[in-house]
């Protein structure tokens, strides 16, 4: 029984081999692409438009239309801020565009075939120059048609433009350069903390804003502070002069993250350039596979106009011109500059600038003013006739500008106002420092200081002759000279806009 239990169990156990698991039949593997991946660049998606150019700065002193003009016999004011200031019984010649001479009669050949103009008795300056101008953005006649001096849709719009909105056949163009002006700095109204951006421009008529623009000129930005933003922006969610300050330094913060990535993608797309290019050298000597693994180009950021702009400003390509009357405005708009990072060109009308001239001397920055306006509104009631002038005396650069289609056509008068206001408060200032006012400073703000604002050999032609000094009341502009061109000539009369012309010949429009 035994035996037969052992059996059994041997059966059982011993002698029955275990079940062995069964191989999962493999799945097929999935076919590889032999289709190779490429380092694209996303840029090369977009298309290739062509950038609005103002052209390089040397063009300005090229223009081969321009006649050759001497004038001969005159007082030259130069208007350097050195060495030779006045020229009496001295002769300028001017030719493509530029000063070839200048000097004593006796010093100076005249080319043959040029106009000659007898100065004997006149007075030769630099060209005018303002660097305030609502002319051709708030055309004439005024109208709402014509209103394109404020985008008044948002307190910061830096992306406006004032070129788009300036129409170079403005009546008031011939007017202004009937005054001696050969150029200005045309900017948005002062609605806006930050308006836009300007335009320099040649002043003469042209067909389109490309035709008169000033070659090669330096950007700039209209800013403003002060009671006109918070009026404009009242019923609209800004109200006082808290609010103004902190939408500035809000505007300039999102500029500067909207800078910082900027500045990551390109730093990220140079490294991708550089590893394909690298990926190519090796593919090119391996020769066979597997090729070096592919990588993403990096997606260039979205463009915000606003923020670009305001972030040139940060990078120092823009020149910050800024409306604001009052010392304590102005000091405040320094600190704001200082926290983030960029520099002011100059403060205009600034009425309150001789409170704290030592601050904005000591900053560099320049003050553009009028030589008697005040009191048309609070902030305007502390302006005094001797701002310039202590200005001046604190060492800054002063500036006499216009923002006014009238006062452009006067502005040796304001200058010698200005400078008068001065001499009777016992500062010295000389007919030199007072012309520096109306022409070298103000192509300083502009950033054309290179080329023009005096007269000196190699200079833009940019020249005004004038029947007198340029400081007298009784004095007019006889000639005014912009690139070579004459853009006035007091015997010929005003050169009338399209608008002036009229549709026939017997609708009354101006003739010569």
């Amino acid at each position: 029984m035994r035996s037969g239990v052992a059996v059994f169990l041997c059966f059982a156990f011993a002698c029955v081999q275990p079940t062995r698991p069964t191989k999962p039949t493999p799945k097929p593997e999935a076919p590889s692409l032999d289709v190779e991946d490429s380092w694209v660049d996303p840029t090369g998606d977009l298309p290739v438009g062509v950038k609005r150019e103002v052209g390089e700065r040397s063009g300005a002193l090229r223009n081969p239309q321009a006649p050759v003009i001497a004038i001969r016999g005159a007082t030259i004011l130069t208007a350097t801020p050195s060495g030779t200031t006045r020229i009496d019984g001295g002769t300028i010649v001017l030719q493509g565009g530029a000063i070839t001479a200048i000097g004593a009669d006796a010093s100076v050949t005249i080319p043959s075939g040029a106009r000659v103009v007898e100065g004997k008795g006149k007075f030769v300056t630099p060209g005018v120059i303002d660097a305030h101008s609502h002319i051709g953005v708030y055309a004439a006649p005024a109208s709402q048609a014509h209103d394109d001096g404020n985008e008044a849709s948002a307190p910061v719009t830096a992306q406006a433009r004032a070129q788009y909105a300036y129409w170079p056949q403005d009546p008031q163009i011939a007017r202004a350069a009937a005054g001696g002006v050969t150029t200005a700095l045309i900017l948005p109204g002062s609605a806006n903390l930050v308006g836009g951006e300007g335009f320099t421009v040649a002043m003469k008529q042209g067909r389109t804003t490309d035709d008169v623009a000033f070659p090669g000129a330096a950007r700039s930005l209209k800013m403003a502070c002060g009671e006109n933003p918070k009026r404009v922006y009242n019923d609209k969610g800004m109200k006082t002069r808290m609010g103004e300050y902190a939408a500035f330094r809000t505007a300039f913060y999102e500029a500067r993250a909207y800078l910082s990535k900027a500045n990551a993608y390109t730093r990220a797309r140079a490294l991708w350039l550089k590893k394909r290019n690298r990926a190519n050298e090796l593919d090119a000597v391996r020769g066979a596979r597997p090729r070096v693994k592919v990588e993403a180009a990096p997606e260039p950021p979205g463009v915000d106009l606003k923020l670009d702009t305001l972030a040139s400003v940060l990078r120092g390509e823009i020149l910050v011109q800024i409306h604001c009357y009052k010392a304590s405005d102005i000091a405040e708009m320094i600190a704001i500059a200082d926290e983030l990072g960029f520099q002011i060109r100059s403060f205009h009308h600034g009425l309150e600038a001789y409170k704290v001239r030592d601050l904005l001397v000591r900053k560099g920055i320049a003050l553009n003013t009028w030589a008697d306006w005040w009191g048309f509104k609070l902030e305007a009631f502390d302006g005094i006739e001797e701002n310039a002038a202590l200005f001046h005396q604190q060492g800054g650069r002063v500036t006499i500008h216009s923002d006014s289609a009238i006062g452009i056509q006067r502005l040796n008068q304001e200058a010698a106002k200005a400078m008068a206001s001065g001499r009777a408060a016992g500062i010295a200032i000389d007919d030199n420092i007072a012309l520096r006012w109306i022409t070298a400073n103000p192509a300083w703000v502009l950033g054309i200081d290179s080329v023009t604002g005096t007269l000196e050999t190699g200079k833009r032609a940019d020249v005004t002759v004038w029947s007198g000094s340029p400081f007298s009341v009784y004095s007019r502009a006889e000639l005014t000279i912009a690139g070579g061109e004459v853009t006035f000539d007091r015997a010929i009369g005003l050169l009338p806009a399209d608008f002036e012309l009229g549709h026939t010949t017997t609708d009354g429009g101006i003739t010569r």
